[in-house]
């Protein structure tokens, strides 16, 4: 590993603080399916992606793209934790005149490589630019995080044929599994699972793993090496993780904390 994984475990825990911050602030949602990615993106952004703040606007540079962008405040943290953007611009966070909104748009602010939030769209866009590396014989991958509810979307699928079709082994998608969706649990929703065989019947590589542990994620990423098509992780998350009183609970998909959870919330998390 690059880092010390005591580090990498305090910025998760900073990266959480300073969300529920934010998303207090402003008043605003999705603060358990933002929470639940944090340890994807400390992994990618620490230790896996060759993305820097100097070569963002580079062509032959990786790609990262949040399909599900609702959970933009855990990206938007974690850019403003790499130095991407400063605390004032992160603290503006879905006010009025702000460059933050409630889903990330291209051309805000740097390392937001697409605009995102109406779900199933992420994934085709990294397709398109992965296949569009492959034909400019760039070897440089594309990373996609899309959420588990998004695998509702028609779209998902159309996407998954293309990439298996065209062998884009330098596509990487993970698959946020933290098993709720706006409006209800995804197994009620739209049944999900077997979700490995799913995607192994479209041709793609599948890894499944805790999507907490740090050290998992990892060697997992680090695990993907010249595989002939596409890869999935499976990251099994838990909605609202680190603060018993929000953990797969759906009410926390739409709602803000009041100010006396805010307190209950920041006791769980220093």
């Amino acid at each position: 590993m690059i880092n010390d994984i005591k580090y990498l475990e305090n910025l998760a825990k900073q990266v959480r603080v300073k969300i529920l911050d934010i998303i207090t602030t402003a008043k605003s949602s999705h603060l358990g399916c933002s929470f639940s990615i944090v340890e994807i993106l400390i992994v990618l952004y620490y230790e896996i992606l060759d993305i820097t703040l100097e070569n963002w606007r580079s062509v032959n540079r990786e790609r990262f793209i949040l399909s599900k962008g609702h959970a933009c405040a855990a990206l938007y943290t974690v850019l403003w934790q790499k130095g991407f953007i400063t605390e004032d611009t992160l603290n503006t966070y879905y006010q009025n005149g702000s460059l933050l909104g409630a889903h990330p748009s291209l051309d805000t602010i740097p390392g937001i490589e697409a605009s995102t939030g109406s779900l199933g769209h992420g994934l085709s866009i990294g397709c398109g630019l992965a296949y569009a590396n492959k034909l400019n014989n760039l070897n440089k991958k594309v990373y996609v995080l899309i959420g588990d509810g998004e695998c509702n979307e028609g779209t998902i699928w159309e996407a998954a044929l293309f990439a298996n079709h065209h062998r884009l082994n330098n596509l990487i998608v993970i698959l946020d599994r933290n098993k709720i969706q706006g409006y209800g649990y995804t197994e009620e929703i739209i049944k999900l699972e077997p979700l490995q065989m799913k995607w192994q019947s479209f041709g793609w590589n599948v890894l499944r793993v805790n999507g907490h542990d740090i050290t998992l994620l990892v060697e997992t990423f680090n695990s993907i090496q010249n595989n002939e098509g596409p890869t999935i992780i499976i990251a099994d998350t838990l909605h609202g993780k680190c603060v018993d009183f929000l953990e797969n609970k759906l009410e926390w998909h739409y709602r803000s904390p009041t100010e006396e959870e805010f307190k209950k919330a920041k006791e769980c998390l220093v």
